[in-house]
C-alpha cells in the first residue's frame, strides 16, 4: 500500500475513534452536525480513496472529515457536566479551529470533484481566504470570542487582556469573512459548472443538487422553527451525493429533479426573506405585526412570486442544461451551415436543433411517411434507431410535399442512460418547425444535387456503352476490313497502295485506342459490372506509379457512392504521378455502418489543395451532393485526400 493510503486510513481511524468517543460523552443537538459531518465526510473520503486512488477530492474530504471529528469530540468533552478533566484546553480544541475548518470545507468545494482547482488563478483567492481565517483561529484561539454561542461547560484556558475589544473586532469582522467564504465558493463553482462538460458536467449536478436540498432545509428551518439546526444536519447528505457523483456518474439522469429542486430552494428562499422584510422590517415601523399587515405581506409576496418564478426558472435552466441557443442564434447558424462550402449539412442540423432546444438526442429521417430511414443523428456516438417516436415526431415538407421527419427527445435515453422524458414546450416545437422548414429545403436541394449527379452518371455509363457498343465496334470493324485490304494488295503487287492502306488502318487503330481510353474515363464499364474493388484495382494497374490497394468492403454499395469513389481515386492517383514527385501511393476503401471511407495517401513533397476550377473542387463539389466532406493533407511529408461517403 502506498504512504499516502497508510495515511488515509490512520487519519479515518483517528476519525472514527474521535466520533465515538464523542457521542460516548453524551447527546447534545447543537453539535451533532459537527458529529454527522465527521463520519460522512470522513467515510465517503476513504471510499473515494479506496476506489479511486488517484483522486485528491477524496483526501481533501478525509481532511474535513478529520478536522470535525477534533472539534466535534473536543465540544463534547468541554460540554459534559462536571467539567471533566482538561476540559478548558480540550474544549479549546473544538473552538478556535473553525474558522480555518471552514476554508478547508471551501477548498474541498472549489476542488470539486477532482480535487483540483479550475484553475491556477484560484490560487492566491484561496490564499486570502486561508489568511483570514488564519486571523479569526488566532483571535478565537487568544480570546473567548466563540464561547458565548458555542455553550461550553468549560471555560477559555486563556486569561488575556483585551478580551472586550477582541470580541468586539470579532463580532464584527466574522460574518463578513463568512459571507466572503461562501461567495467565494459559489463564484468558483458556478465558474467550474459553466467550463464542464460530460461527465464533470453530470457530477456538478449531483453536487449542486445535495447543496441545493440543504440549503432548502435551512431555509425552511429558519422560517419554521428559527433554527438552523435543520440545514447543518442535512450537510451530511451533501457528502454522500458527492460521492456517489464522483464513484457512480454515469448512472445519472435527475436533471429534471435539479431543476425543480433550485427553482424550489431559490423560490423558498425569496417567500420566506419577502414576507419577513414586510412583516418585521414594516410591523417594527408601525409597532406592530396585525392581521392586515399579514394580507398586505401575503399579497405583496405573491405579485412578486411568478415574475421571479419565471427568472429563477431560467437561471435553473441555464445551471442544468447549460447554454441554449435562443431561435435567432438557432436559425442564423443554420444559415451559416447552409452557406458552407463542404458537407455535414444534415449533422449539422441535428446539432442545431439539439442546442436550440437542449436535447438529448435528435434523429434526421428521410423517405416516405410509411418507410422513414435515419440518416443523422445527435449525438453521432450514439447507433442510430430503427423507428421514429410517432409522439415526438416533426414533419419536413418543401412545397406541400413530405421529405421526411425530425425526432427530438428531450430528457429521455441518451448515451445509454435512461430518464424521465419531457415534452417539448409549445415555444420549442415552433422553433422546430421553423428549424424543419429549414431542414426541407436543405433535403431538397440535397436530393436535386444527388439527382443531377446520378442523371450526369447515368448519362456517363450511357455514353459509354454507346462508345463501346457502337462506334468503338464499328472502328474496329473498319480496321480490320483495312487489314484485309492490305493483304490483297500486297498479294496484287500494288505496295504503294499497301503502305498507304496501312498507315490509315494504324491511325484507325490509334483512334480506337484513344476512344477506348476516353470511354473509360466517361464511366468504366469495371466498375458498372464488377464493382469497386476491380474498378479501384484497375485504376492501381495503370498508375505510373507503385500502388498499395487495401479493400474491406463486404458488399456491392449503391451506384452514386462507387461511382463517387472511384473519381476520388481517380483524381488522387492523377494528381500523385502528375506534381506530388511520390515514389508509392497506398489507397485505402474501408466500408462501415456510417459511411465509406476512402484514403489516397502518397509520399511525395505536398502542395496539393482546393482551388478554384481545379480538380480537387469538382471532387469537393461531387462530394458535398453525398453529404461529404473532402479532407486535403498535403505538406512535405506526402498528400492525403480522405472522405466519408454515407451509405444510407
Amino acid at each position: 500500500m502506498s504512504r499516502a493510503g497508510v495515511l488515509g486510513r490512520a487519519a479515518g481511524v483517528v476519525a472514527a475513534a474521535l466520533v465515538a468517543a464523542g457521542f460516548a460523552l453524551g447527546w447534545h443537538v447543537a453539535n451533532l452536525h459537527n458529529g454527522l459531518i465527521a463520519a460522512t465526510f470522513t467515510a465517503v473520503g476513504l471510499y473515494v480513496v479506496h476506489r479511486r486512488p488517484g483522486n485528491r477530492e477524496g483526501r481533501l474530504f478525509v481532511a474535513v472529515g478529520l478536522a470535525h471529528a477534533v472539534m466535534f469530540t473536543g465540544r463534547q468533552y468541554a460540554l459534559h457536566p462536571g467539567p471533566l478533566p482538561g476540559a478548558e484546553w480540550i474544549g479549546w480544541f473544538g473552538v478556535w479551529p473553525l474558522p480555518l475548518v471552514l476554508v478547508l470545507v471551501g477548498v474541498a468545494v472549489m476542488s470539486f470533484p477532482d480535487g483540483r482547482l479550475p484553475s491556477r488563478g484560484w490560487r492566491p483567492v484561496v490564499g486570502v481566504l486561508a489568511v483570514a481565517g488564519l486571523a479569526l483561529s488566532t483571535t478565537s484561539a487568544l480570546w473567548p470570542v466563540e464561547y458565548a454561542r458555542t455553550g461550553l461547560v468549560a471555560g477559555h484556558p486563556l486569561t488575556l487582556a483585551g478580551a472586550a475589544a477582541a470580541q468586539e473586532l470579532y463580532d464584527a469582522v466574522r460574518p463578513v469573512a463568512y459571507l466572503l467564504f461562501q461567495l467565494t465558493w459559489a463564484a468558483c463553482v458556478v465558474v467550474r459548472v459553466r467550463r464542464a462538460h460530460g461527465d464533470e458536467a453530470r457530477q456538478l449536478r449531483w453536487f449542486l443538487y445535495a447543496v441545493t436540498v440543504s440549503a432548502a432545509v435551512m431555509v425552511l428551518g429558519l422560517a419554521l422553527w428559527g433554527s438552523p439546526l435543520a440545514g447543518t444536519l442535512a450537510v451530511p447528505f451533501v457528502a454522500v451525493a458527492a460521492g456517489a457523483a464522483i464513484l457512480r456518474y454515469r448512472l445519472y439522469d435527475i436533471d429534471p429533479v435539479i431543476n425543480k429542486s433550485l427553482v424550489f430552494g431559490a423560490m423558498a428562499a425569496v417567500v420566506t426573506l419577502g414576507y419577513a422584510v414586510v412583516v418585521t422590517g414594516i410591523g417594527r415601523l408601525v409597532d406592530g405585526y396585525g392581521t392586515l399587515l399579514s394580507l398586505i405581506a401575503t399579497g405583496l409576496v405573491a405579485v412578486a412570486f411568478e415574475p421571479l418564478r419565471r427568472r429563477v426558472q431560467r437561471l435553473a435552466d441555464r445551471l442544468v442544461y447549460g447554454h441554449r441557443a435562443t431561435p435567432y442564434e438557432a436559425l442564423s447558424r443554420l444559415s451559416g451551415h447552409l452557406t458552407a462550402p463542404t458537407g455535414g449539412l444534415l449533422a449539422a442540423l441535428t446539432a442545431t436543433v439539439a442546442d436550440a432546444v437542449g436535447a438529448h438526442q435528435v434523429v434526421l429521417w428521410t423517405g416516405p411517411a410509411d418507410a422513414l430511414r435515419p440518416v443523422s443523428m445527435w449525438p453521432a456516438t450514439v447507433p442510430l434507431p430503427a423507428a421514429p417516436d410517432i409522439e415526438t415526431l416533426v414533419p419536413i415538407r418543401y412545397d406541400e410535399r413530405f421529405l421526411g421527419a425530425i425526432t427530438v427527445a428531450k430528457g429521455g435515453p441518451a448515451n445509454g442512460r435512461t430518464g424521465v422524458a419531457t415534452e417539448l414546450s409549445a415555444a420549442e416545437r415552433r422553433l422546430v418547425g421553423d428549424l424543419a422548414a429549414q431542414a426541407g429545403l436543405v433535403l431538397e436541394l440535397r436530393a436535386t444535387a444527388q439527382r443531377l449527379v446520378a442523371a450526369g452518371d447515368a448519362a456517363r455509363r450511357r455514353l459509354e456503352r454507346d462508345l463501346h457498343d457502337g462506334a468503338q465496334q464499328r472502328l474496329v470493324t473498319v480496321a480490320m476490313e483495312l487489314g484485309a485490304v492490305v493483304r490483297l494488295a500486297a498479294a496484287n503487287g500494288s505496295d504503294a497502295v499497301a503502305a498507304r492502306a496501312e498507315g490509315v488502318r494504324a491511325q484507325l487503330l490509334e483512334a480506337t485506342a484513344e476512344l477506348r481510353e476516353m470511354a473509360r474515363g466517361l464511366h468504366p464499364a469495371v466498375l458498372t459490372q464488377d464493382g469497386l474493388e476491380a474498378a479501384a484495382g484497375f485504376l492501381a494497374d495503370r498508375s505510373p506509379l507503385p500502388v498499395r490497394l487495401t479493400v474491406d468492403v463486404p458488399r456491392r454499395l449503391p451506384a452514386e457512392v462507387e461511382s463517387t469513389a472511384y473519381f476520388v481515386i481517380s483524381e488522387g492517383l492523377t494528381n500523385a504521378a502528375k506534381h506530388s514527385g511520390a515514389a508509392t501511393v497506398a489507397v485505402t476503401l474501408t466500408g462501415d455502418e456510417p459511411g465509406l471511407r476512402v484514403e489516397v495517401a502518397d509520399d511525395g513533397h505536398g502542395g496539393a489543395a482546393i482551388t478554384s476550377g481545379g480538380g480537387l473542387e469538382g471532387l469537393a463539389d461531387r462530394l458535398a451532393t453525398m453529404d461529404a466532406r473532402l479532407v486535403v493533407e498535403s505538406g512535405p511529408g506526402g498528400t492525403t485526400l480522405r472522405t466519408v461517403i454515407p451509405c444510407a
